[in-house]
Parts: C-alpha cells; sequence; structure tokens
C-alpha cells in the first residue's frame, strides 16, 4: 500500500500542473497516467492532441513564460486569426484584452510540452507514474488516507487529497463524485461525453510553400452544420499545418434544418459526412482549382497518434465545482473549462491545476472553488457567453456578423477579437447589447452547473 499527500489522476497539463505545485510546498504528490502512444512520443506519455495555440493573453492565465520553454515547444508566432464565413471573411490582429505578451500568440507542440511539464513537477520532487491505470476510488472522511486508488494491477494508493485531471473522457471523475451525490442523481446529469463534449479530428499535413501562412489561425464559420462547428488550419513547424475541425457527436443529417446553407455538405448526401471527408472538401474548394489535394497537400505520418491523424474529444460544457469538503478537487477538462467556443483549454488548465495541487499541498483545498473563481471565471464567462450567443447560428448569421466586422474595422478599429465581434451599426449595438445581457445574465445566475452545495458531503 502506497501512501501519498496528493494523488493526481491524470497526466496532462492540469495534473502535472497539480503534481508540480503540490511538490513545490512540499507535498509527497504522486500522477497516475494510464499512457497513450503517440507517432510524436518516444513510449507512452499523456493524450497530448495538439492544442490550436496560446493567444496572448491566455499566455498570464497559464502563468508560464514562454521565454522559459526550451526550442521545440514554440512552433510560430501568431499575428493574425482569419474567420472565414459563407461569403464574408475578416482577420483581426488582436484580442482586445491587456496581456504581457507583446504577440498575438504562438502554436506549440503539444507532446513536448507537456513532457516539458512532467520534467517540471519530476525536478520539483513529484513522481510520474505512466502506463497506470485507474480502476476506481473509494472515499472514507473519517480516514487519515481519505481516498484509497485502485490501480488496474492490483495495487492501492492511499492519499489524503485527490486531484481529479482525467480531461474530457472523465472515466474516473464521474464514478468518484458519484459517491458525493444526492440519492437518484449523477454527475453524469451534466459532464456525460456524449453530451457534454465535442469530437474533433485533424491531420497534419504539408502545405504547398507559397500557400502556408506562418502567422495566422484560420477558422471556417458556418460552412457546416452544428453549434460550435468548423475546420480549421494551425500552422506548425516548417510548411506542416495542422487541418482539423470540432463538431457534436451524434448529430445526423436530420438534424440539420437547411443542409444546402452549408458549403460543406452536398446535396447527394444522404447522412452527414466523416470528419475527413469534411476536411478533403475543405481543401476542394479552397485549393482544388490549382492544387491536387492529395499529392500537393500529403500526411505528414510521423505526427499525431497514428498516420498523421488524430481524433480526439474535446469538453464543451460549463465547468463544475469540486466537492473540497471531502478533499477532492477537479480540475482542467474534467471539470469543463475548456471553451464550448473556441475550444481553447490548456491555459486554463494549467492554472486549475496549479491552484488545487498548491491548496492541497498546504491543507487549504477548502478554497479551491472560491481561488479558481477568482483566477478564471472571467475568462469562463467570456467562453461561456459567446458559446450561448452563438448556439443557434447558421451561415447567414455569420456572414452578418463578419460584414460588421469589417465595417468596423474600415472605420479605423484596431481589429481586436472581441471588440470587433461586438461592433458595428445597429445590427453591432444589437449583438453588443445581447452580450452583455448574456454575460450579466450568467454573473447573475451562475454559469457553474453543478456547485459545491450540490454534493452531500
Amino acid at each position: 500500500m502506497k501512501r501519498v499527500d496528493v494523488a493526481i489522476v491524470g497526466g496532462g497539463p492540469a495534473g502535472t500542473c497539480a503534481a508540480m505545485e503540490a511538490a513545490y510546498h512540499g507535498a509527497d504528490a504522486l500522477v497516475l497516467e494510464k499512457g497513450v502512444p503517440r507517432a510524436d512520443r518516444e513510449g507512452l506519455g499523456p493524450d497530448s492532441t495538439d492544442a490550436a495555440g496560446m493567444l496572448d493573453y491566455w499566455v498570464d492565465i497559464m502563468d508560464f513564460d514562454p521565454d522559459e520553454f526550451p526550442d521545440g515547444i514554440v512552433l510560430q508566432e501568431l499575428d493574425a486569426v482569419d474567420f472565414v464565413g459563407p461569403t464574408e471573411t475578416t482577420t483581426l490582429h488582436s484580442t482586445g484584452i491587456d496581456s504581457s505578451y507583446d504577440e498575438f500568440g504562438y502554436t506549440f507542440q503539444r507532446a513536448r510540452m507537456d513532457d516539458w511539464l512532467r520534467e517540471q513537477a519530476e525536478e520539483e520532487g513529484a513522481t510520474y507514474e505512466v502506463g497506470v491505470s485507474v480502476r476506481s476510488v473509494d472515499s472514507d472522511l473519517d480516514a487519515e488516507y481519505r481516498h484509497t486508488v485502485h490501480l488496474a494491477d492490483g495495487e492501492d494508493v492511499e492519499a489524503r487529497y485527490l486531484v481529479l485531471a482525467d480531461g474530457p473522457q472523465r472515466t474516473v471523475t464521474i464514478p468518484t463524485l458519484d459517491q458525493f451525490m444526492p440519492a437518484g442523481k449523477s454527475v453524469s446529469d451534466v459532464l456525460s461525453p456524449p453530451t457534454a463534449n465535442h469530437i474533433a479530428y485533424q491531420e497534419h499535413r504539408e502545405v504547398p510553400e507559397e500557400l502556408f501562412e506562418e502567422d495566422r489561425l484560420k477558422f471556417w464559420w458556418g460552412w457546416m452544420p452544428g453549434e460550435t462547428a468548423y475546420p480549421w488550419i494551425f500552422p506548425n513547424d516548417g510548411n506542416v499545418a495542422r487541418i482539423g475541425l470540432t463538431m457534436p457527436i451524434g448529430m445526423t443529417l436530420d438534424d440539420v434544418e437547411n443542409p444546402e446553407a452549408y458549403r460543406l455538405l452536398d446535396p447527394d448526401d444522404e447522412s452527414l459526412p466523416r470528419a475527413g471527408e469534411y476536411i478533403r472538401r475543405l481543401l476542394e474548394i479552397e485549393y482544388g482549382d490549382e492544387y491536387d489535394i492529395e499529392e500537393d497537400f500529403p500526411l505528414v505520418e510521423d505526427r499525431g497518434k497514428s498516420g498523421g491523424t488524430e481524433t480526439y474529444p474535446i469538453s464543451s460544457t460549463k465547468p463544475i465545482e469540486s466537492p473540497t469538503a471531502a478533499g477532492i478537487a477537479v480540475a482542467g477538462g474534467a471539470m469543463g473549462t475548456t471553451s464550448a467556443f473556441h475550444e481553447g483549454g490548456y491555459h486554463v488548465a494549467c492554472r486549475t491545476g496549479k491552484i488545487a495541487g498548491r491548496l492541497a499541498a498546504v491543507d487549504s483545498l477548502d478554497r479551491y472553488n472560491d481561488v479558481w473563481r477568482k483566477a478564471v471565471g472571467d475568462e469562463l464567462v467570456r467562453n461561456v457567453t459567446f458559446a450561448d450567443i452563438v448556439a443557434e447560428y447558421g451561415p447567414d448569421d455569420w456572414d452578418e456578423t463578419f460584414q460588421m466586422t469589417n465595417k468596423l474595422l474600415s472605420d479605423g478599429s484596431d481589429g481586436s477579437l472581441i471588440k470587433s465581434r461586438l461592433s458595428g451599426g445597429i445590427s453591432g449595438l444589437k449583438l453588443l447589447a445581447t452580450y452583455k445581457r448574456t454575460k450579466r445574465s450568467l454573473r447573475k445566475n451562475g454559469y457553474v452547473q453543478l456547485t459545491e452545495d450540490d454534493y452531500a458531503v
């Protein structure tokens, strides 16, 4: 029987940052990571599916200085983001939020970043065990070591505090938290992966040098059906880009009211395209007149999870609070901090993990929900607000939004990501009013869908 101060389930950014902070503050911290194989990593490690990138103010939320990263983590410095609607396109050069980071943002190599975080945690004295599956967790709140973590190999680990950071699949988080739910209720009512997540797919492809735009992200909004469903292109090193998309789980063609309005749907479709077919259609529309997609945009097969491709879940729901009275903190994607609007979550995962680890180490985990709200609450409210506003958007709505943005830019705006989406003529004022009203309602009525008071602890 192994005993530790803090046991952490999941070795991604939230879990590793929790271990790093716990160890730094003198706790005996243990990370338990199941481990998955990747073409771009030797041996097992966390899932490490590449993130879109890091925007300027996210750097401050994440609370890591990119200048400290070793070579090979930061891939490209970003100057802009292109939003491509069905007929309208706009380019923005600022998030409109104050930041200590001078550029618009950067893209990074996720597996290298995760491995670097592991090194930092181990240098602080944390133990990181990979290839270890957690079968279940039992809790006895009257015991000194309140939590017994049962491993698939038959071994047990006892811990005073438990940090759940197993990502959007929540295979350990949901049954563990269910111990503390009132009779007849389950955490899966709000965090069930099929309803609380989106599915994402991306391909690592070489892009013709003359087309490769190293300094910008590209998103296509209103091209495919589904709430917050969109394709993207993110620049990596050399002239390799990640070309992918996100879409709801379980959506069918029968759910689409006007399929003819979406450029990535064909009249002959009898069902919604598979993810790879969506990507092929996007590239054909954008570049097929002059390029052979398979020859000129080849897959880079030694990247991603396998063969240059990867499919992965993305948490796309509102966050939950943790049952801190039970000595448990949920961090990162497991608690629903990934934005349902733009799918960014690495920065918030790092920050919530750091908070959980530090507070557990100094026996102050009861403050966790208050502290993470102060640290990242504004970011989460902003993300949920945007997600609620665009939930019912169709192609015409995106074109109207980008028309307003371009009008504002032509009037001399600095091209900020936030302000430009919410201004420009009477329509823009209506959108701004909707944004303020939605945000105010969330602050008043709550953007958290499961509070600490909802647990029976």
